[in-house]
């Protein structure tokens, strides 16, 4: 492999001109297909083969037109302080409003509050609720707009109003915060490379390869069905990973060119060594997003395929456009340690001047070699402090709430919250998750006996509000009760509740021969949520099962893989340990802009798991293959540890401060997903990068000595060999390497 991409690294500085002229023309392909697409809309969480999506699919059969995944609304009025929603004034205005609403195209229904029981008892709040034909994602803008035009008459008529539910459900807002993450990453760019030119190379190859994911998402949001998340978790890791990429082959070139090579050659061996290791870890993070596809919920399938494609992006970006770049970057992009050894000659002048502390200074190890050598020395406390550390951290996980976000976790900003709010103020917190339970009597003797045997063995149940009379079809053989839980939509005792009525149902089946099915937002949640449980086991079966494969393949070895995968463990429940501790319990919310404690996002623990470890396997395999390079070439395992981290420190804690400043910029977003996201993988990378990757992995190895690099034999023979480490370039290029013109092999691989 590093031959092959030698040869690419070559041909792409060669032919920088043709390199270009194909991204640049690519994006603009995108970019003209994202601006004749329509905006993306928001996918929801309905998954087949749950209870819910049954009962759903049973409303459709059994109550044609009624729209059951119709897009619906909620129009909360509030009377002026000292006046009720039942005086004269207030209630022409409601019903003025209700006619004004019924006039949309899109509208299946409008309830009247005064005929349908939407009064609080104490008359201060009531509401009006808006069914539309067809799903919030598929809703017209002149129908939203018309939803406000409504809630805005009544609000100059004196009356607050505010709208809840999934009609009005809008595009998330990152905020500046992400373009302070750029920002930041520039700065270290500039801080690692001390040059303009060499650190806005990434940057713009990043740019580059989000631009064309996120525009090729967008082109394919209204065929494909993509919420508008998709596009925001694409940039989000696309751009991390884009960065890191093009970071780790410049950082490459630059060593290259301080060996006294050519910049051509030295392009080459940057992707040919550097590139190796980017192949490998952009493939651990395919895989691990590919690979949630296993869960079977199509929004987080087309999610993680969106952003492995990103992904991939970025991959061959920085195996082709970076070294296209550095071909026009010419001398503007210097040799690593020049400034060293300008340092170094005037220690020199010092000496001969009798000032003997310059040299000393010129000849002092780097921070990473002298880390590395710390570690060695003391690999045990090292260990134990680094294991001690993260297991602390990980407390909080033990007491994981898991839920789906609903109105209540939006910012008391947005009107969906305020509706949220004036509802349970006025009818108490479970109104805004009612449970829709769908009795199928068709194979029962006596229909009406079942609905109301069904009625009342849910009234008997704990924490339920109110039951309202089953409402039958036409042909009278299903129907549908409305429960009104006590507890919020996102309680431990609301899904409790769930779960009580399925039960009940199933001593009615038993009896009747009827089917009971529980369905409605707050019980599709419930079942997703479910779903991402029971899938979380085999998905980290498979995704840390085939990357320990793979990077059996790269390492040549069983115990560095092993250690790999034990080491992302530790890392991710340190990680969803300080979710939990800041959006569940509260420590330091309102300095990450949570409004709202509660469950923990459902799908966090399993998107944490695929992205987490394959950012992880980033570092792993940029700084352990220079480990194994030193040591197949003669050194000692602990010498070896030392010379991975002399090359490899430095650029690995730029990269890791890189894409936590990329991630950390997303918790300014206005959607909570995304900013529950941000801040987990924020984490999550530093934990990974600066604990388990600089302390504990060089800590172990130093333990294993050469026991870390052993593998079978027969396992030897058996594996392919990829040649991660550049090997093949060493034999062929360096035997008979001129002084700066390199070998006559490697002017053989040019004209490739």
């Amino acid at each position: 492999m590093a031959t092959l991409l030698y040869r690419l690294g070559r041909f792409a500085f060669r032919r920088r001109h043709f390199t270009a002229l194909f991204w640049v023309a690519l994006l603009a392909l995108a970019g003209i297909g994202a601006a004749g697409a329509p905006v993306a809309g928001n996918t929801s969480f309905s998954i087949p083969g749950t209870e819910a999506q049954k009962a759903f699919d049973v409303l459709e059969e059994r109550f044609p037109g009624a729209s059951a995944d119709g897009a619906t609304a909620r129009v909360v009025f509030k009377a002026p302080a000292g006046e009720k929603m039942t005086d004269a004034g207030n209630k022409a205005i409601v019903r003025d409003t209700v006619e004004e609403l019924s006039d949309g195209s899109e509208v299946a229904r409008v309830t009247d509050p005064y005929q349908g029981g939407g009064v609080s008892r104490d008359g201060t709040v009531a509401y009006a609720s808006v069914s539309y034909q067809v799903s919030g994602m598929e809703l017209e803008e002149s129908s939203r707009d018309s939803l406000e035009d409504a809630a805005e008459g009544a609000r100059d008529a004196g009356l607050t109003v505010e709208i809840g539910g999934d009609a009005l459900q809008a595009v998330p807002e990152t905020g500046a915060t992400e373009i302070i993450g750029i920002g930041v990453a520039a700065v270290v760019l500039v801080i690692t490379f001390g040059s303009l030119v060499a650190a806005g190379l990434p940057l713009l190859t990043a740019l580059i390869g989000v631009g064309i994911g996120v525009a090729g998402i967008t082109a394919l949001a209204s065929t494909l069905e993509l919420g508008s998340t998709t596009s925001i978790l694409a940039t989000m890791i696309g751009l991390a990973v884009g960065i890191d990429y093009a970071l780790f082959i410049v950082s490459r070139y630059r060593a290259e060119l301080a060996e006294g090579r050519e910049r051509e050659d030295a392009a080459g061996r940057a992707v040919g060594t550097a590139g190796s290791a980017v192949v490998f870890a952009g493939l651990t993070v395919v895989i691990a997003l590919v690979g949630l596809s296993v869960v079977n919920i199509p929004m987080l399938t087309k999610m993680g395929i969106a952003a492995a494609v990103t992904v991939a992006l970025a991959v061959l970006i920085a195996l082709t456009m970076v070294p296209a770049l550095l071909g026009y970057a010419g001398r503007r992009v210097r040799a690593a340690g020049e400034k060293g050894k300008r340092r170094g000659r005037e220690a020199r002048e010092d000496e001969e001047k009798g000032n003997g502390t310059a040299k000393e200074k010129a000849q002092r190890p780097n921070m990473g070699t002298r880390w590395a050598r710390f570690v060695v020395r003391r690999p045990v406390a090292v260990l134990l402090l680094g294991v001690v550390g993260l297991g602390a951290a990980a407390i909080p996980a033990s007491s994981l709430e898991l839920g789906l976000p609903d109105d209540g976790s939006q910012p008391t900003s947005t009107t969906q919250r305020r509706a949220y709010d004036l509802l349970s103020e006025g009818f108490g917190p479970g109104f805004n998750g009612p449970l829709v339970v769908v009795v199928d009597a068709k194979n029962s003797d006596d229909p009406d006996a079942v609905f109301r045997q069904t009625g009342d063995d849910i009234k008997a149940l704990d924490d339920v509000v109110s039951v309202s009379p089953a409402a039958p079809n036409k042909a009278g053989d299903t129907a549908t009760i409305t429960v009104v839980p006590d507890s919020k939509p996102s309680s431990v005792a609301t899904e409790d509740l769930v779960h009580d009525i399925r039960d009940a149902g199933t001593g009615v089946k038993a009896d009747t021969g009827a089917d009971v099915l529980v369905t409605g937002a707050t019980a599709m949640n419930i079942d997703v949520s479910q779903k991402l449980n029971d899938a979380l086991v085999p998905y980290l079966t498979l995704v840390v099962g085939l990357a320990f494969l793979l990077l059996i393949v790269v390492f040549r070895s069983i115990l560095v893989p092993l250690k790999a995968a034990l080491g992302f463990l530790l890392s991710v429940m340190a990680a969803l340990g300080a979710v939990v501790a800041v959006f569940q319990w509260g420590w330091l919310s309102g300095l990450m802009g949570v409004e709202e404690t509660g469950p923990v996002m459902s799908m966090m623990p399993i998107f944490m798991v695929g992205v987490v470890f394959g950012l992880a396997m980033d570092y792993e395999v940029f700084l352990v293959t220079r480990m194994r390079e030193a040591y197949v070439h003669g050194e000692k395992p602990d010498e070896a540890v030392v010379t991975g981290f002399r090359h490899g420190a430095r650029v690995v804690s730029a990269a890791a401060v890189i894409m936590m400043a990329v991630f950390a910029g997303f918790i300014g977003s206005s959607e909570s997903m995304v900013k529950m996201i941000g801040f987990g993988l924020a984490i999550a990378v530093f934990f990974d990068a600066f604990v388990v990757r600089m302390a504990i992995v060089p800590a172990v190895l130093a333990l294993l000595g050469k026991k870390a690099w052993w593998l079978p034999k027969w396992l030897d023979r058996a594996l392919p060999n990829v040649d991660v480490e550049g090997e093949g370039l060493r034999t062929e290029g360096d035997a008979d390497t001129g002084e700066k013109g390199g070998s006559p092999d490697d002017r053989d691989l040019a004209r490739v």
